[in-house]
């Protein structure tokens, strides 16, 4: 083994001066990160770069020796975006697998590159820069979500659907105002994205593994080099603290809860018992033993994968329970969790974007299904209250009437004027323009009411909230 180099040889540790034995086989793949965290070498080059570029700017290493480590992690950034870079377990992770590699490539300078730095802060910096760059990447497509969703409902603004509590017919809703209900649940979703990023957005960079490092670096120039809005505060809380990947992965089952309940609709839209949308053939399968089926295969997955992002959230929240400051191993273990929440948050809002707008309502089905389970009750007891009647009184009344309609198999507004003011003198013609279901949904007419011009009023806001993003 050669001690000039002792990272030509794999079982030689770029730790390993005070150990006087290899890592046992069997640890040394336990302990290893490399096969998940080579995910983030894109983000670890790039803070090596502002690493080093700051390391020159204060003299710590000199232009040159700056322009050789810029152009070697350039050279290996470019081998791992070929598939040639030669990854090694027996290297660990991704940090020491790609200092290793420049220190072959570009000889002893490249073991210069980790001055006044950790590996404690360097993944932390590398995991908030990848986190960083996949909430764009999530924002943009919740975004394109929404811009789906909108567009929709204003096309559906006049479509008259059943509205429910219990999953019982309560009152005539729009399909429109249906949608935008979806719509305001995803803008609290971008909103506590927004929120969180703010916090991912802090660069640990020069906290080193603990203490922060006797050279004079510059903490504040690599956070403006990386895009960061500032460094963090305190070096020990800056190498352990995972609340941001906490906090992300909050937003994450929230997000995932929202689509759920949006699939759980659909799902039940699409079966023959409710027959209310046609989901396209493409974001559908079949049975393989029952030739007719055509089944809701995209929003039951979306469903499911709910709780598979609800099990990432307690997992980190449980590896953060009790650790002291500062790192611990124990924080290896963030990063397939988070890795795959945000995997899934992105897929599943990539696949409701693509299919929301796909979406074909059945409106003679939902007008059908509108026109049962007397939905304009509520509004009798309205028209009842206006004539003067008190509300419990009313309340009562439409009761009766309810319950005399279902003896008589009718619906309130297929009852004779004779037949409802037997329950009470006051009601006249006029009552049938609320018992009508157009009638009921045009007279909610304020802001967050289901009236069409409200929905196309709503959708407008919507749209220009979107634009402004």
């Amino acid at each position: 083994m050669s001690k000039d180099n002792p990272s030509s040889n794999p079982a030689a540790k770029l730790w390993g001066g005070r150990f006087s034995e290899a890592t046992d086989a069997f640890v040394e793949r336990f302990t290893a990160s490399v096969t998940f965290d080579q995910r983030m070498a894109r983000e670890d080059i790039e803070g090596s770069l502002a690493h080093a570029q700051m390391l020159a700017e204060v003299g710590v290493l000199t232009n040159e020796e700056y322009s050789k480590i810029a152009a070697g992690l350039k050279a290996i950034a470019a081998e791992i975006e070929a598939g040639e870079f030669p990854w090694e377990v027996g290297l660990e992770d991704v940090h020491m697998n790609i200092e290793a590699r420049l220190t072959e490539r570009i000889g002893d300078t490249g073991k210069k590159l980790h001055t006044g730095r950790s590996r404690n802060d360097q993944v932390a910096t590398d995991i908030r820069l990848w986190l960083r760059n996949r909430i764009d990447l999530i924002a943009a497509e919740l975004t394109r979500l929404q811009g789906g969703l909108v567009d929709l409902a204003e096309r559906e603004a006049d479509t008259i659907m059943p509205g429910f509590t219990h999953l019982q017919s309560a009152q005539p809703v729009t399909f429109g105002h249906h949608l935008l209900a979806w719509n305001e649940m995803l803008n609290r979703d971008y909103e506590r994205l927004m929120d969180c990023r703010k916090r991912v957005n802090r660069s640990p960079l020069g906290a080193a593994a603990l203490a922060g490092t006797t050279y004079p670096i510059d903490r504040a120039r690599t956070a403006e080099l990386l895009g960061f809005e500032a460094p963090t505060e305190n070096s020990l809380d800056s190498v352990s603290d995972r609340d941001f990947a906490i906090e992300f992965c909050a937003f994450a089952a929230l997000l995932l809860t929202h689509l759920s309940r949006a699939s759980e609709e659909l799902v039940l839209w699409t079966s023959s018992q409710f027959d209310f949308i046609d989901l396209p053939d493409r974001f559908c399968t079949g049975s393989s033993i029952m030739p007719q089926k055509k089944n809701p295969d995209v929003p039951e997955l979306v469903r499911g994968k709910t709780g598979r992002v609800n099990g990432h959230l307690i997992a980190l929240l449980t590896l953060m329970k009790s650790q002291p400051l500062a790192y611990n191993k124990d924080n290896q273990e963030d990063k397939e969790p988070l890795y795959d929440a945000a995997d899934t948050a992105l897929d599943c809002l990539r696949a409701f974007a693509d299919m929301v707008p796909a979406l074909k309502p059945k409106k003679e089905n939902m007008l059908a299904a509108a026109a049962k389970g007397f939905s304009t009750a509520t509004d009798l007891a309205d028209y009842l209250v206006r004539k003067g009647v008190a509300f419990r009184d009313a309340h009562e009344i439409v009761g009766q009437s309810v319950s005399f309609a279902i003896a008589q198999n009718k619906d309130l507004a297929e009852l004779s004027l004779e037949q409802l003011r037997q329950f009470s003198n006051v009601i006249g013609e006029d009552v049938f323009e609320v018992l009508t279901l157009e009638g009921s949904v045009a007279a909610r007419d304020h802001i967050g009411g289901t009236a069409p011009n409200q929905v196309r009023a709503a959708c407008a806001r919507a749209r220009k909230a979107l634009e402004a993003r």
